[in-house]
């Protein structure tokens, strides 16, 4: 790290990263440029670039991804019905290989020596960073001031701050750290590490509280091509803008509200509370067209690789062999999961009251309980048979 002349910095203009440009400069006495991907912080960018170069900065990038980022992140998670330990839709987790992506090659395009990051080294971010970095420029250098500078605490870096004049938008009374884009929002640490506190309702930024949600349901309709979302109520969307406008009605009627306790990839469980209204309407409705348009077995087979692929997620694997096997596969399963599902939205609760499609596997001639044509029912007693024969004969031995 001696030879480091230049490093790009994936900053927020949070608490850590604003420290980590002024701690960089004179740490190393280099040339820091800012990179900021914006994938739909919303409000978080603004004067963005004026601050980082007011810290220090030589030069700031503040690229807009959100169009890639919904189209090759978020919605391959929800073809892949990826969920972490049973509720997280990983929002946080899925940006970080585009992040990184996109700052490796600003890296090579500015001649850098090094990059950086601000996650922790408790964290999974440090790995899911470090991991792309590693993956697409296997030589690059790498700069973790988490795991060598001696600060010990947030409040260590809120003092470092107030004593070099950096702006920062954390204080002591609301210490906990926040990270958003076009998929949710999460909320870690200070005040929510007591897993028995509620969050208080001040904190919520895109939700409502189901409390306080229309009395009145709202109807909407989700139409999808192999199994991507591309219409809402009838209107043809971007995938950015399709996200946001579902994140607008969601938010509006208390949904995607979670409060977890899960695994990290290095060891601690950790809690976590967020808010995820768009994706948490579009993976219900995905798992309701699949109910008609997708095979018995190939579903099975898909849902058994559901915590390998959010494992990967999670865990930074994202540009790995395994990874890309997973999307191959994904695609393939996709093709023909197609139609409308309709879904009222109501006081928290996203609740499926219809579906339809061309090509529906669901036949009502078949599945009635009324008179039918097509199905002899008491061909199910030799089906019923054969599958209980090895059982029969279990049973015959153990008597």
């Amino acid at each position: 790290m001696d030879n480091v002349k230049k490093v790009v910095l994936a900053y927020s203009g949070g608490l850590d990263t604003s420290v980590i440009l002024k701690w960089l400069k004179e740490e190393y006495g280099c040339e820091v440029i800012a990179y900021a991907a914006d994938i739909g912080q919303e409000e978080e960018l603004f004067g963005l670039r004026e601050k980082a170069l007011k810290t220090g900065a030589s030069k700031v990038y503040i690229e807009d991804l959100k169009e890639e980022f919904a189209r090759d992140f978020i919605f391959f998670a929800i073809k892949a019905n990826a969920v972490y330990e049973g509720s997280y839709l990983m929002g946080t987790s899925i940006a970080r290989p585009l992040i990184a992506k996109r700052q490796i090659e600003i890296a090579k395009a500015e001649g850098a020596d090094a990059v950086s990051h601000g996650a922790t080294g408790k964290g999974n971010d440090q790995v899911r960073f470090e991991l792309t970095y590693y993956a697409i420029e296997p030589n690059i250098k790498v700069i973790a001031p988490w795991r060598i500078w001696k600060f010990k605490s947030r409040m260590d870096l809120i003092d470092y701050a107030v004593a070099h004049g950096i702006d920062v938008p954390v204080t002591k009374e609301k210490p906990y750290s926040m990270d958003r884009n076009l998929m949710h929002i999460s909320y870690e640490g200070g005040i929510l590490e007591d897993t028995w506190r509620e969050p208080d309702e001040s904190m919520f930024i895109t939700t409502v509280s189901p409390e306080k949600a229309p009395d009145r349901p709202t109807y909407l309709e989700i139409t999808f091509e192999d199994g991507i979302p591309v219409m809402v109520d009838g209107e043809a969307l971007s995938p950015y803008r399709l996200v946001a406008h579902l994140n607008k009605l969601g938010g509006e009627n208390g949904i995607g509200r979670v409060d977890i306790v899960e695994n990290r990839f290095v060891g601690m469980k950790s809690r976590g509370v967020y808010e995820t209204p768009g994706c948490t309407i579009l993976h219900a409705a995905h798992r309701a067209i699949e109910s008609i348009t997708m095979d018995r077995e190939v579903m099975h087979l898909r849902d058994s690789l559901i915590p390998k692929v959010s494992e990967l997620i999670y865990y930074g694997f994202w540009y790995s062999p395994e990874m890309n096997a997973i999307k191959a596969f994904t695609d393939e399963v996709q093709r023909g999961v197609s139609g409308t599902v309709r879904v009222k939205l109501y006081k928290g609760n996203c609740i499926i009251v219809g579906r339809k499609s061309e090509r529906s596997l669901y036949m009502k001639d078949f599945a009635t309980f009324d008179e039918d044509s097509v199905y002899r029912q008491e061909d199910a007693g030799g089906f019923i048979k054969l599958n209980a024969l090895r059982l029969r004969i279990r049973a015959m031995m153990n008597r």
